[in-house]
């Protein structure tokens, strides 16, 4: 590892592979880039367990971690095991505060245990279903980068993020969304980094955005829009 460059580490989003980093590219003579990949829980693993689990996977002293949705829930949690550079997160929520009023529901009335996650096993086969160029070409994604389909990895996961407990912010994590964001719309985030346009995959359909911007993000020199 080289000691000059700052190491980033990416985390993807719920059952999401590394492969959703694809498009993203840092200049290579300041960064060294890793990129992470989900491990099956253990039994009912809690989420701080689990982070903890991960947080070994990282071998750099002073990181900088990057995650996306459920991965940027993850790597706050991870940051409590780590001395990281700065945390940064991506299409995702600093507390369950920010959670739409229909996850704050599904806490509630438990109805994310009735989510069929066992559909996501055969996605080919659910593409054969699949009726308009829009809904296909999102199948078509998932396909791609949608990797990890194991159906007790995904009703693990749903149920962590559901009823994950952070209300106190960690005012230092610095947040990135779009203003189109179908999963965490934007009305409940705060003091965020905007990018308009964004949507819930923007690491994908804004990776031009982010390959511009994250240098200066990182660096703490982006003097970029942001709300409160």
């Amino acid at each position: 590892m080289d000691n000059t460059k700052t190491s980033v580490y990416f985390m993807p989003g719920l059952a999401a592979s590394s492969l959703i980093f694809e498009r993203i590219t840092l200049p290579q003579d300041l960064f060294e880039v890793q990129l992470l990949d989900w491990e099956l829980p253990i039994g009912e693993e809690s989420l701080t367990d689990y982070a903890r689990r991960m947080a070994q996977k990282i071998t750099a002293p002073n990181p900088v971690l990057i995650g996306v949705s459920f991965g940027g829930i993850l790597v706050q949690e991870m940051a409590a095991f780590l001395n990281p550079q700065k945390v940064i997160i991506i299409s995702s929520v600093k507390s369950n505060l920010e959670f739409p009023r229909r996850m704050k529901i599904a806490k509630t009335t438990k109805a994310y245990k009735l989510i069929p996650t066992s559909i996501f096993s055969n996605m080919e086969k659910l593409s054969a279903f699949s009726f308009g160029k829009s809904i296909a070409q999102r199948l078509k994604l998932y396909e791609r980068y949608l990797s990890v389909r194991d159906v007790k990895y995904l009703d693990w996961a749903i149920e962590r993020i559901v009823l994950w407990d952070r209300t106190q912010v960690d005012t230092s994590v610095v947040h990135i969304h779009g203003d189109a964001d179908e999963v965490f719309p934007i009305q409940y985030i705060s003091d965020c980094i905007v990018v308009k346009g964004g949507t819930h995959i923007m690491i994908l359909s804004k990776y031009k955005w982010l390959n511009e911007n994250l240098p200066a993000i990182i660096a703490g020199t982006f003097s970029g829009y942001s709300i409160k």
